[in-house]
């Protein structure tokens, strides 16, 4: 490892704290670096060169079949997958989900989605947003998918119930909002990339300000976790918050596992869908590379 240092800038206001990077990366010479830092403390004032703009969507959640059911549940709610159906199969028998075992993730055309938001809409949770769905956003528009089974519709609340308790409460809760969530609107930002200059230094911050969070508003497991920016289009000048010297050091890449290979080899056409294992295989036999973890 060679040690080597960065300068790093910080701009903060009301809550929001953006970092602007170096032009020049990073030094291998402190001293060098120390110079330009006491060059930028000289005259601090930070001039916006550039503000860049583009529009940035995040998709709402597709309808929910019973593989992604199991998956979301296990990472947002703690629930093991067979915990998740047990407690899925007890709602569906009590008339509150429909059937949980479906691999569709497509509403029929013909299914009368707006009575299940209706269905929702005197919840005090998330009763308001149901009701947005059927006036701001005239009516449910599910996310469409590409999987259906020909047998059963995803996964989605029937009847409205506030009784349940603990695990099961969270379950219900949970198909409930993802249904809401997937017939609303997607959230709605801006991706911005501001270059700005300190006494001839170049430093670059990028950021996403949220316009509109819409399904965000209900779907409280997904959060968009691009870092927020200051709104840069009115600024031409700021004093910022900081100006700091960073250290670090050099580190050698990560090893590549058998599926980073394949994509690398898909990338840059070597071998085929049908050749990758073979040539990697070859490779090894050959002992021109070699496994250092027998799980990867």
């Amino acid at each position: 490892p060679e040690p080597f240092w960065k300068l790093k800038v910080t701009h903060e206001v009301d809550g929001c704290k953006v970092d602007f990077t170096w032009k020049r990366v990073r030094l291998f010479h402190q001293m060098a670096v120390e110079v330009y830092k006491d060059i930028c403390m000289e005259n601090t004032m930070a001039r916006v060169e550039e503000c860049k703009s583009k529009p940035k969507n995040k998709w709402r959640p597709l309808p929910l079949d019973t593989v992604e059911l199991e998956k979301l549940a296990s990472r947002k709610l703690r629930l093991s997958a067979k915990t998740t159906m047990t407690i899925a199969e007890k709602l569906y028998t009590q008339g509150l989900i429909s059937y949980p075992r479906t691999e569709t993730n497509i509403f029929p055309k013909e299914m009368n989605l707006t009575s299940l938001v209706e269905a929702q809409t005197g919840d005090n949770q998330w009763g308001a947003f149901a009701g947005r769905i059927l006036g701001e956003w005239n009516g449910p528009h599910p996310r469409a998918g590409k999987k259906s089974d020909q047998a059963h519709p995803p996964i989605h609340p029937i009847k409205h119930t506030s009784g349940l308790q603990g695990d099961e409460a969270k379950v219900y809760e949970f198909i409930v909002r993802h249904f809401l969530a997937c017939v609303s609107q997607d959230a709605v930002g801006k991706e911005t990339t501001v270059n700005i200059d300190i006494a001839g230094e170049k430093f670059v911050g990028h950021g996403l300000t949220v316009l509109q969070r819409n399904y965000l508003e209900v779907y409280v497991y997904d959060r968009w976790s691009d870092k927020e920016i200051i709104d840069y289009e009115q600024i031409r000048e700021f004093e910022p918050t900081s100006i700091d010297i960073v250290d670090g050091s050099t580190e050698a890449p990560k090893l590549l596992t058998e599926a980073d290979l394949i994509a690398l080899m898909d990338k840059h056409g070597i071998g085929t869908d049908a050749t990758h294992a073979e040539h990697i295989e070859t490779v090894k036999s050959r002992e021109y590379v070699f496994i250092e973890d027998r799980d990867k």
